[in-house]
């Protein structure tokens, strides 16, 4: 078949420079016909722009040479003997559906053409006698638009596959952050559990001076936490009170035994003088300490009284803060009882009748009203239960804080018990010669 239009010498003159060539790597075309002169004008025509030419002289040699080659663009002529244009391309189609496919044809071929269209799905078909300008034209927008496809198709499986890595980043973060969220959460409670016992082996040391001091802060922290709930504070206030209560008496740790032991109404005026310093002393000891900052204020106005005859400030009424007027009421319940106040111990109803008698002039009567309230409630509770030492079992809780026969804080309440701390308590047994009093939950924790 012969091409006319611009003749095939025509083609062979044009330069790379007419023609910008594509970037390396070439592209591959591969052209179909089975009039050698055909294919030699196609080589001619292309091969300036710098592609990759391959040429089968028929459909079962081209088929041939796109199972060992990779080939980007199919040029086929359409009547061919053996196989038709519009079989290969149909076949490149099934097989190779990336590689671009353009039928050349006659006019006399429409027939033919409309179905290597609907079967081969072309890129373009061609008419014969083709014009140059135009099949290179075509040629290089057909390899362009598959360079973008491809880039597209390229970038895409790029962004599938960065998603895919940022899901499984995000999964593994979330994870992450939700183990170091329990370790955190995990080393906070250690860190909260070793505080409070830090603050209970700080209100320890008065109390290391045996006496009527052992055991004090302990039950007066008891009391002040029951008066608090029963007038609902928040947690946090809860916890300011409750290390108050421990710490009330830290200021007295220098004072002599015999001023330690000496009730209050048989004070000499000097020695009334130092006592009345307690509550600074003890503010100072702990108020370097942020998380005591709040406790430290309570323990310093722990001493006032409602009618503003207290000591160190004199505040009254409600200028006396909520914790410290709750304060008051349980030190001095358990004060009385110890033999702190007067000469003579107190016994409990003795000991509420002597707060009943301040009641509006020492102590604040809504206070007086809930520590009723906890008195009554405490009386209907069942004792708690102590256990031999010999019947502990892993697992159980204190439900009492474990203390010495003189009053020295071993275990906190509610502490959970394993075999090395059951071990602990036993040896303490054997060298101390007496068994201590184990309070414990009936089940496990």
């Amino acid at each position: 078949m012969a091409a006319g239009g611009t003749t095939m010498a025509n083609a062979a003159s044009l330069s790379s420079t007419d023609t910008p060539a594509i970037e390396s790597p070439p592209f591959t075309l591969l052209c179909v016909d089975d009039e050698t002169n055909i294919l030699s004008s196609l080589k001619r025509l292309f091969r300036p722009s710098g592609y990759r030419i391959l040429t089968a002289g028929g459909g079962a040699e081209a088929i041939a040479m796109l199972e060992k080659e990779r080939v980007d663009l199919v040029i086929s002529d359409m009547r061919m003997p053996g196989m038709t244009g519009a079989q290969v391309l149909a076949t490149v189609r099934n097989r190779w559906p990336d590689t671009v496919r353009i039928l050349l044809t006659g006019y006399a071929d429409i027939g033919s053409t409309i179905e290597a269209i609907n079967n081969g799905q072309l890129h373009r078909y061609i008419s014969k006698p083709w014009d140059d300008n135009d099949m290179m034209l075509i040629v290089r927008e057909a390899l362009e638009r598959k360079s973008l496809l491809g880039e597209k198709a390229r970038l895409e499986t790029l962004t599938r596959r960065q998603n895919d890595e940022l899901k499984t980043l995000n999964s593994s973060l979330e994870q992450k952050v939700a183990e170091r969220t329990q370790e955190l959460a995990g080393a906070n409670e250690k860190l909260k559990t070793g505080f409070l016992n830090t603050i209970k082996t700080f209100s320890n040391l008065i109390e290391l001076r045996g006496g009527q001091m052992a055991g004090h802060s302990r039950r007066v922290a008891d009391y002040a936490r029951r008066i608090g709930a029963q007038m609902r504070l928040s947690p946090g206030d809860m916890q300011d009170l409750f290390f108050a209560a421990l710490l009330h008496d830290i200021g007295k740790i220098g004072y002599p035994d015999a001023l330690l032991t000496k009730p209050q109404n048989a004070l000499s005026p000097d020695e009334r003088n130092e006592v009345v310093k307690h509550p600074v002393k003890s503010e100072a000891l702990i108020m370097g300490l942020d998380q005591l900052r709040s406790a430290a204020q309570l323990i310093r106005h722990h001493h006032e009284r409602w009618d503003g005859s207290g000591f160190p400030d004199g505040l009254s009424g409600i200028a006396i803060p909520l914790g410290a007027r709750i304060l008051t009421v349980a030190n001095e319940y358990d004060g009385a009882q110890m033999g702190m106040l007067f000469a003579k111990r107190a016994t409990p109803e003795e000991a509420f009748h002597f707060l009943h008698g301040g009641r509006g002039k020492r102590y604040d009567p809504a206070v007086l009203d809930a520590f009723e309230e906890v008195l009554g409630a405490k009386k209907a509770e069942p004792e708690a239960r102590a256990l031999p030492t010999d019947q502990l079992q892993p697992g159980m809780v204190l439900t009492k804080d474990l203390v010495t026969r003189d009053g020295v804080l071993l275990l906190s309440h509610g502490y959970l018990l394993d075999e090395t701390l059951i071990r602990q308590i036993h040896g303490f047994e054997l060298s101390e010669g007496y068994r201590l009093r184990v309070f414990v939950s009936e089940g496990k924790r």
